[in-house]
């Protein structure tokens, strides 16, 4: 046994390789950069694919007919795969859709050594940064293609993220003034009058 190979059985897991489809890893990029549904990468076609627009136009999916705004990691992921059938990821048979991405995941969250996490979470992921990252959830929303605003309120609490950090600041700031550390600006509100 030579255990001068990446993937050799007695190599420490650190130094061991987990190799996995291309395609499949090529899906699972795709799952998270766009925060698409499983089946909407796994029927993805190549004739939905328009790489100069930038967009997937999808026919039919959860909520109807989406069109998917991609960003460059995923233009990226989209450039590298090959055309091997209609489907971008591809089955055994290359004129059929990937069935599911169960091993590849299992796979993937067992190196990680994540445990409870599944595959939808990565469309949760995508998600989360957006709304961590200051982004509304109606922006959120219409990039997920939630047809209901309901829908999206689940991240709420994360939209909340950003305006919380505002509000530390802003409140550190206040009491550091009460303290003497900083010299602070009093502004007179005036009640407005309608006439």
């Amino acid at each position: 046994m030579d255990q001068t190979k990446p993937t050799a059985k007695h190599l420490p897991k650190a130094t061991r390789l987990t190799k996995i489809a291309p395609s499949a890893a090529a899906a699972l990029r795709l799952l998270l950069f766009t925060g698409c549904r499983l089946r909407e990468i796994l029927h993805l076609r190549w004739q939905y694919v328009d790489i100069e627009c930038g967009c997937l136009f999808l026919p039919d999916s959860k909520s109807g007919r989406k069109t998917v705004i991609l960003n460059a990691p995923a233009l990226a992921v989209l450039n590298g795969l090959e055309r091997l059938g209609p489907y971008v990821v591809p089955g055994d048979d290359p004129e059929r859709p990937r069935h599911d991405l169960k091993r590849p995941w299992d796979a993937v969250t067992k190196r990680a050594e994540l445990t409870g996490v599944r595959l939808h979470d990565l469309r949760h992921t995508y998600a989360s940064f957006g709304a961590g990252g200051g982004l509304g959830l109606p922006i959120i929303g219409r990039l997920l293609g939630h047809a209901q605003a309901t829908t999206t309120a689940r991240y709420a609490h994360l939209d909340n993220d950003p305006l919380r950090r505002a509000s530390e600041a802003i409140a550190g700031r206040i009491a550091a003034a009460f303290d003497g550390k900083k010299t602070a600006v009093v502004a007179t509100l005036v009640k407005s009058r309608i006439a």
